[in-house]
């Protein structure tokens, strides 16, 4: 359901693919169920198969959290643990901190999934991974949320651009291209929420392209595809080679905050990974 693809399915569960056809097929049979259409060479989920996803995701969360009740007999000697965190967080904040947690609990087995702040939101309430990281904030009764660290957002353009040399006003602004994450991101959401400062809406800039990925921003901003927000982490490298420049425009800082499910049990990992994260 994840992958929406059998191959790749398969693959992320170690099996081979006939095994987990086999093992689909006989559940649909079963039941006299369609859980997945064919289209192609991929698969979507049926109405019963997006139904029966989310008793499954329940089953497979409170699975995870009895094994985790178990391993913490052990202490840190053994166990796992689930991380997901935004596009930001994951490649630029949280790699260094997975070192220093793997070098002082190395029987504790961390994966790492990525997304955007609405996915990592959604994987901590269904249990799909035990802490999540994203930037800025969100409104969601049944997450807890730790401040862990700080980003300051830039905007930034190719080297040479004219804004680099003097402010653009709110006109200039409007009628240049952007290239922004998609709807849903942390990243766009808090320069959306900034803009009024500059006299403008979300609705007033010109989006010539929305990216999944804050490398492919980062490279068509540098081709000369547009102007973008983006956290000064993940354009460092290329301010500092001379890619790309930065406007002296003013964006307010944003939080990394921690995620977890405040009904669901903490396990000790996931304890200890969160006072690392919160120690920097």
């Amino acid at each position: 359901a994840e992958r929406e693809h059998l191959t790749q399915g398969a693959r992320a569960l170690y099996l081979t693919q006939s095994a987990v056809s086999s093992a689909i097929t006989t559940l649909e049979a079963r039941y006299a169920t369609k859980l997945f259409d064919r289209i192609g060479r991929r698969i979507a989920l049926t109405e019963a198969g997006k139904l029966f996803l989310i008793e499954a995701r329940a089953v497979l969360a409170r699975a995870a959290a009895a094994e985790a009740v178990l391993a913490d007999l052990s202490g840190l000697a053994r166990g796992s643990l689930a991380l997901m965190a935004s596009q930001t967080v994951a490649n630029y904040w949280l790699p260094p901190l997975i070192q220093r947690f793997r070098r002082e609990h190395p029987g504790i087995t961390v994966s790492l999934a990525i997304g955007n702040t609405e996915t990592v939101s959604a994987a901590i309430r269904d249990g799909v991974a035990d802490l999540g990281f994203i930037e800025g904030e969100i409104d969601d009764p049944a997450l807890a949320m730790t401040a862990v660290d700080e980003d300051e957002l830039v905007i930034v353009v190719p080297t040479g651009h004219p804004w680099t040399k003097t402010v653009p006003p709110a006109q200039e602004l409007s009628q240049g291209a952007w290239v922004l994450r998609e709807a849903g991101s942390g990243t766009r959401a808090m320069f959306e929420a900034a803009l009024p400062a500059f006299g403008l809406a979300a609705n007033d800039l010109t989006v010539a392209l929305e990216l999944p990925s804050n490398e492919a921003i980062c490279a068509a901003v540098a081709s000369g595809a547009g102007a973008t927000a983006i956290s000064r982490l993940v354009a460092a490298n290329a301010i500092a080679a001379g890619r790309l420049a930065t406007v002296a425009l003013p964006l307010p800082k944003r939080r990394f905050l921690a995620l977890r499910h405040k009904e669901r049990y903490l396990a000790k990992a996931a304890a200890a990974f969160l006072a690392l994260s919160q120690a920097g």
